[in-house]
């Protein structure tokens, strides 16, 4: 009786180490997933399943200040936070680009978890050596912001369709091209999580706080 009695609470001891283990492997997720999302069926014991998925920022390259080749590949495994702009632009680039530096500094203890990601939309003026320039008359010396340029086209469906902000070429615009005032929260995982409006300082302060939180509760930073 003794050791069927052992058994039985051996057995119910790795059942509890099994789901509590499982539990703490389920991340809790602290901050809502953005995009058009699919709907996948799965047969879970004979059971057919809804899932619910979202999409992942796509691998693309560009260059960077440097005239540096960038892909997404080299840029994994920490949390970005990107926006869409030109170094021409006259009207509320330059807003968007203090608010970025501002967000930089206020992460600053963060620099080897957050990566800063600013694509050009008009490649065509903005080559590297432009790029390298518009970063040091805005006195951007961070090492985790980069800067990149490459195809017009892509650029512009990039930020439309995966990044969720607008980003393209207008003719009626007062430069010629037209894009949102707007930061893209992006995870490890190359999800989005959070599109943040920058005319106002108060999304750029809850971008902080959501990247904070999104680090402690997700990826157990401390």
């Amino acid at each position: 009786m003794n050791s069927l009695y052992k058994y039985g609470s051996s057995i119910l001891l790795a059942f509890f180490l099994l789901a509590c283990s499982s539990k703490q492997a389920k991340k809790e997720r602290v901050l809502p997933f953005i995009g058009n999302f699919d709907i996948e069926y799965k047969l879970i014991d004979g059971v057919e399943v809804a899932d619910t998925v979202f999409p992942t920022i796509p691998y693309f390259y560009f260059w960077n200040e440097d005239s540096v080749k960038v892909t997404s590949k080299d840029l994994q495994g920490k949390i970005w936070v990107t926006d869409f702009f030109f170094t021409t632009c006259s009207t509320i680039c330059p807003r968007m680009t203090d608010q970025m530096k501002r967000l930089n500094g206020l992460l600053s203890d963060l620099e080897s978890e957050v990566q800063f990601i600013s694509f050009s939309i008009n490649p065509i003026h903005d080559t590297p050596s432009q790029l390298k320039m518009y970063r040091k008359n805005h006195q951007i010396n961070a090492k985790n912001w980069v800067f990149l340029t490459g195809d017009e086209a892509e650029t512009h469906r990039l930020g439309i369709e995966d990044f969720r902000v607008f980003a393209g070429h207008d003719d009626l615009a007062e430069d010629g091209y037209a894009h949102s005032e707007a930061f893209t929260l992006v995870d490890k995982e190359g999800y989005v999580r959070g599109v943040y409006n920058v005319a106002d300082s108060k999304q750029v302060d809850q971008l902080e706080k959501d990247i904070r939180k999104l680090l402690k509760y997700e990826y157990n930073y401390n």
